[in-house]
């Protein structure tokens, strides 16, 4: 849990003896005014909050990301920092756990909303590509590379190597999807990746804790295993495309029959990311592939009412006190109602990225970077991801940049920290969990960086670039 500056503490602790012994008056050292510790945080995170909204379209124009802005910021208020405020991981992994979680399903419920496309469209082999095979690849070199390079047992190596596997769905803003129906191969490919891997990458977790033998993972070890991933990945797929469709078609119906279920669309995007996540589970299914449905099945009932028309032009201009007449027109309503989840899911999802970057920039402070998780990261970066991204995807359908771009832009962040968390709650090794925790912590920090510098300089090109093929073919 956070731990408190010692000096501030002391004083508040001081300040309450003061006031139980004065009869109600607290007596204040002479010329000294003391801020306790909440005080502070609520004058931290409000300056951080305003920083960034005034800044942000200044950074637009740099080659920087909102998330190394947050990652800074974090280290220096950790322990390597003025110290006022340490998170050990190790100690905490629960709790850890819990809010990298909640700020993962959000993502993936924004993920599925922003892929709008008919299911016979060829651009979905890209998703998939990434999403599964590449991932399958990238685990084994980076199971092989634990073994060998580190020296790690195959088990702690194949959780290494799961760790960071997955790319973020939240930090990968600039090389996503901005609005609905951009179907760029890029884009789409990256953004369609990133609400698959999450999902994908949990088999290989319980693989690697069923080789070091904790009890929760033996079943993925055993004959059947293979079976059994696969009967989890079909629960999370048919549950989630069936509560987002039957909540978004009641949601649709009240309002065209009765004129209900009007606003409210923080409750019912926070209550269908809950539900799936939790009916998932219920019936052992994979909830982050349950979320990423949900949110992909909301799209399909408003790409089906649409069409090929984007949704901004089938809702048109909405004066003040006409919203009620838009969100019951059946033919806005879909549109209305996913566009207004979508935009509310993604203010979400900049909060969350300002909390987990803050949080991982303490985590690093506390635990240090690692001169292995260096190296490791330059091997995932430069070699591992390239050769994952182009063995699975031959041929021609691709151009040489789009698939050089694919494979450069492979961010680490708020999924393989969840993931981290979770192999702490369920596995201790003395000597080495220290060791492990410093070299994934270092990975995501140096994607937060390179990536981050990288982003928006290099899409840049990639579209003046085929602005100028798109000229020449006129």
């Amino acid at each position: 849990m956070p731990v408190p500056g010692h000096s501030a503490d002391r004083e508040h602790k001081h300040a309450r003896h003061a006031h139980d012994n004065t009869g109600g008056a607290t007596a204040r050292p002479h010329g000294r005014h003391i801020i306790d510790t909440a005080t502070l945080w609520y004058l931290i995170v409000g300056a951080l909050l305003i920083s960034m909204g005034l800044m942000e379209s200044l950074l637009e124009r740099l080659p920087l990301s909102p998330a190394m802005f947050y990652l800074a910021v974090g280290y220096a208020l950790g322990p390597s920092g003025i110290g006022f405020v340490g998170f050990d991981p190790q100690l905490y992994p629960t709790q850890l756990k819990i809010v990298t979680e909640i700020a993962l399903i959000v993502s993936l419920f924004t993920v599925g909303l922003k892929l709008r496309a008919s299911f016979r469209e060829p651009i979905w082999w890209l998703p998939l590509q990434l999403g599964i095979l590449s991932m399958i690849v990238t685990v084994g070199l980076l199971t092989a590379a634990g073994v060998w390079l580190l020296g790690l047992p195959v088990g702690i190596a194949m959780l290494l190597a799961a760790i960071l596997a997955p790319t973020d769905p939240i930090l990968a803003s600039d090389v996503q999807i901005q609005d609905a129906g951009d179907r760029d191969r890029i884009r789409f490919g990256l953004t369609g990746e990133g609400g698959l891997n999450d999902a994908t990458t949990f088999p290989f977790i319980m693989i690697g804790l069923g080789l070091t033998g904790v009890a929760a993972g033996v079943e993925y070890v055993e004959p059947g295993a293979v079976l059994k991933i696969l009967i989890e990945f079909f629960k999370g797929t048919v549950g989630g495309l069936v509560l987002g469709w039957l909540v978004g078609r009641l949601v649709l119906f009240l309002r065209h029959r009765f004129r209900m279920a009007l606003g409210m669309e923080e409750f019912l995007t926070l209550g269908m990311i809950a539900l799936s996540y939790g009916f998932a589970h219920l019936i052992e299914g994979n909830g982050f592939v349950a979320v990423f449905m949900t949110g992909l099945a909301m799209r399909r009932i408003e790409y089906t009412s649409s069409g090929e028309e984007a949704p901004g032009e089938v809702i048109g201009p909405v004066a003040a006190g006409e919203e009620e007449h838009v969100a019951t027109d059946p033919a806005k309503a879909p549109a209305y109602m996913t566009e207004t989840v979508l935009g509310f899911n993604q203010q979400l999802e900049h909060i969350a990225e300002f909390a987990m970057v803050l949080l991982l920039g303490v985590l690093i402070s506390g635990m240090g970077m690692s001169w292995e998780g260096v190296g490791i990261a330059a091997l995932l970066f430069f070699v591992v991801r390239p050769i994952a991204v182009l063995v699975v995807m031959p041929g021609r359908a691709n151009t040489r940049i789009q698939k050089a771009l694919m494979a450069w832009f492979g961010i680490r962040g708020i999924g393989s920290l969840f993931y981290l968390a979770y192999t702490l709650e369920n596995l201790w090794v003395p000597g080495t969990m220290p060791r492990f925790v410093s070299i994934v912590l270092t990975v995501i920090a140096c994607s937060v960086v390179i990536h981050g510098i990288s982003a928006k300089p290099l899409m840049e090109l990639y579209y003046r670039k085929t602005d100028r093929q798109a000229r020449r073919a006129e």
